[in-house]
């Protein structure tokens, strides 16, 4: 997990560094067979239309499918790319107040406004790795001033194989590969991810692409987001984490990066685009002082 322009410092989190390595057999079997099945539905254009640019990151204009164009709009990037630095394991936060600013690009990649925050409506670093930012604007006026339109989060599960893209606001540049796997857990220092996307060897992501949005092919809507990769090999350090089975096997994929799946967010919001993680089927990990 790191970030660009902060050079070897420990605290960046790589938003996709570069890796190696091929799935098990199995894995790829699966990958083979989904990617047949899925061969032909129609592929739609990627490109950087809704993304957006952080100081540190990559991030997107996102919207649940159950949102209003009168609804105010939210930006999503990771955990780790938060302003005020990494969350603790275990910690999340809710509705906490913020200014902060992101460039808006068209499908060229060209910057076409300046969005701004009013709060982090969520963000943590534990069992994925989202920073949710409200903004003090709608999806309409948006739309109307700048003719952007929001990327949408997919409500179902991913599928391994399936051809996705990795488009960065930050670089401007989009990344094309497949999901190769999920990972059970995946370790990285002392976070742990739960059914992270592994994807295939040529998305050779980079520091400042973290929270791209991954974008299916097939279906256009973002099913993940990039957020890390093992850059030199090492076992379950920053920037080098490791996958660990439900037997406990650790695997280490040097080269090979991995992104969170955003399904689950779909399930924690409300109308007006609130977030609620006490509504029925929302997993997201909650504050503390919101814990049973």
């Amino acid at each position: 997990m790191k970030r660009p322009l902060i050079g070897a410092l420990i605290g960046v989190l790589l938003s996709g560094a570069a890796l190696t390595g091929a799935g098990a057999a199995s894995a790829s079997a699966t990958s083979r067979d989904a990617a047949t099945a899925h061969s032909a539905t129609p592929a739609v254009t990627v490109d950087f239309a809704g993304t957006v640019s952080l100081s540190n990151c990559s991030g997107s204009l996102i919207k649940m499918p159950t949102s209003a164009a009168t609804d105010p709009a939210i930006v999503m990037s990771n955990g780790h790319c938060l302003s005020g630095g990494f969350l603790n394991p275990g910690e999340s936060i809710v509705n906490v107040a913020s200014s902060r600013s992101f460039g808006l690009l068209n499908s060229a990649g060209s910057r076409v406004a300046t969005l701004r925050a009013t709060k982090i409506a969520y963000a943590t670093m534990t069992d994925t790795d989202i920073s949710l930012y409200q903004l003090n604007t709608t999806y309409a006026r948006i739309q109307s001033n700048y003719g952007i339109k929001p990327l949408e989060l997919s409500a179902t599960h991913p599928v391994a194989g399936n051809a996705i893209k990795v488009v960065s606001g930050y670089w401007k540049r989009i990344y094309s590969c497949n999901i190769d796997a999920f990972v059970y857990r995946l370790h990285e220092d002392s976070w742990i991810w739960k059914d992270s996307v592994r994807y295939t060897s040529s998305c050779n992501t980079i520091g400042g692409t973290s929270g791209s949005p991954v974008v299916d092919v097939a279906g256009g809507k973002v099913v993940a987001i990039n957020n890390t990769g093992n850059e030199n090999g090492e076992r379950c350090t920053i920037n080098n984490p490791c996958e660990v089975d439900q037997n406990g096997n650790v695997t280490v994929h040097q080269g090979i990066n991995y992104a969170e799946e955003t399904y689950l967010i779909t399930q924690c919001v409300a109308a007006g685009n609130k977030i609620d993680l006490n509504l029925p089927g929302c997993t997201l990990p909650k504050p503390a002082a919101l814990r049973p």
